[in-house]
């Protein structure tokens, strides 16, 4: 698929039924990404609910309270990695939703920041799809803060915006991986840990701006959000099923 890039193209889909465990289903997408720049696989879509996890950014690493804030986050029930791509800590859960886009290409590289802002109003269309008021840009005091953060708006109070959608890429020679977390259910958790793991890092940001998607739309859940998700991605592109257990030969078995 590359509206971002040219043209349709079949988007093989997997849906992962059970986490394989906090990281091992970070592993799993590099490993993905392994396969399709070796021409293992093809383009493919992987969708899956996370363990609580709390992905730091690098950048998280070189911090002073970063082992602090990796207590808090064990504290609160939520696994603390360390992730490839840049920004900043951003937490996840069973109430979230996982979308792995792999893609085979030759020159990865080009059209990075068109994937972004192609993949963030996709997100947003999937979820006004499901009634969310929801739009593509950063909002003030956001946590892991990013330009194409797709965020969703109060309908009862327009100055009442939070964040839904973070999004990472990672690009290697022969391929890309754009991974984005859309937050659907059960927002305190995740506000608790981010609280507690952002003040370990001595980082700046406003709790007001994490919630979920069924904070705005009551009622709505991760399975609404994998069907309009799905649906989105079919406006695009060819779309065809995989199983998950046997998908590209991989060891899916949970750490």
């Amino acid at each position: 698929m590359q509206d971002a890039e040219a043209g349709l193209r079949t988007l093989t889909v997997v849906r992962q039924d059970h986490s394989l465990g906090a990281a091992r289903d970070l592993e799993f997408g590099l490993e993905l990404l392994n396969q399709a720049k070796t021409g293992r696989i093809g383009p493919t879509l992987r969708l899956y609910r996370p363990a609580p996890t709390v992905a730091f950014g690098q950048r998280d690493t070189r911090l002073p309270g970063f082992e602090a804030a990796a207590r808090a986050c064990r504290e609160h029930g939520f696994e603390p990695l360390v992730r490839k791509a840049g920004g900043r800590a951003a937490a996840y859960h069973e109430g979230t939703l996982v979308v792995d886009h792999v893609m085979p290409h030759a020159d990865a590289i080009a059209g990075s920041k068109g994937r972004f802002s192609f993949f963030g109003e996709l997100l947003a269309q999937s979820l006004r799809d499901v009634g969310v008021q929801a739009a593509v840009g950063e909002i003030p005091g956001e946590y892991c803060p990013g330009e194409f953060s797709v965020h969703g708006t109060h309908p009862a109070d327009p100055a009442h915006r939070i964040k839904l959608v973070g999004t990472a890429q990672r690009v290697v020679s022969g391929g890309w991986l754009f991974s984005s977390v859309i937050v659907v259910e059960n927002s305190a958790p995740i506000r608790s840990v981010l609280t507690d793991s952002y003040a370990a890092l001595g980082l700046e940001w406003d709790p007001a701006t994490a919630g979920a998607a069924n904070d705005l739309v009551p009622g709505l859940t991760v399975r609404d959000v994998v069907d309009a998700v799905i649906a989105a991605y079919a406006g695009h592109a060819s779309l065809q099923h995989a199983d998950f257990s046997s998908y590209a030969g991989l060891d899916t078995r949970e750490a």
